[in-house]
């Protein structure tokens, strides 16, 4: 148990003599658990959470369901969990406020810590001003695309009501492979005209992968020559 341990060697103890940094991901899980269970302490029970999900990517993706389940969580970690990889997500997001989205690969950047890993499709929007700094990011469906979720109109009425400039289109493989079906084309030509037609700016749209020896982690649309 931690308790048995040197004071140099606990996370606790660790952390306020040499910093975060010098904690691995267990020992950082360990310091959010607090406790553990019989016959595991709160570190082997955050190596045995990071094993099960395979990566702090993963983990960060997994729904509140998925986490509620995991042994030595239950529903209310799960949420704080939740909660905190949120926090760093938009922490992420603060710190790119000032920089122009105007490349698949600051997109990428940006939107692949929340949407490689999730086990649905989801779509969301980045809103951006006339410079291309991020606005807001709005969520349209999660689950599995369809006619009625992607609907031009769906797509753009948060960008006429938040008054944007522009947006860019992100959505996730969950496969993890990232090249685009015939539908994601039909959409993305679709969703271009109507743009158009409403004098708004379609930056780009992105498709989120993982990454995999020989492939890009995203594809990009306007890369591809569709937009």
């Amino acid at each position: 148990m931690i308790r048995d341990l040197p004071d140099t060697e606990r996370p606790r103890e660790k952390l306020a003599r040499l910093g975060p940094a010098a904690l691995d991901n267990a020992e950082l899980l360990a310091l959010f658990l607090r406790t553990g269970i019989r016959g595991k302490s709160a570190i082997q029970i955050g190596r045995d959470i990071l094993a099960h999900f395979g990566s702090l990517h993963a983990l960060g993706s997994a729904g509140i369901e998925a986490l509620r389940d995991t042994p030595g969580l239950g529903l209310a970690k799960a949420c704080q969990l939740a909660a905190a990889f949120e926090l760093g997500a938009r922490t992420a997001r603060e710190q790119l406020t000032d920089t122009p989205l105007d490349s698949p690969e600051r997109l990428h950047e940006l939107f692949a810590p929340q949407l490689a890993w999730l086990g649905q499709e989801k779509l969301v929007l980045a809103l951006v001003d006339s410079r291309l700094r991020h606005l807001a990011t709005i969520e349209v469906s999660s689950g599995t695309l369809t006619e009625t979720s992607a609907h031009p109109r769906e797509i753009l009425r948060p960008v006429i009501l938040h008054k944007a400039y522009g947006f860019a289109i992100l959505h996730n493989h969950p496969s993890g492979d990232p090249s685009p079906s015939a539908a994601d084309i039909r959409f993305t030509r679709r969703i271009h005209e109507a743009a158009e037609l409403m004098e708004v700016r379609l930056i780009d749209h992105v498709i989120i992968g993982r990454p995999s020896c020989g492939r890009e982690p995203y594809y990009s649309f306007r890369e591809g020559g569709v937009i």
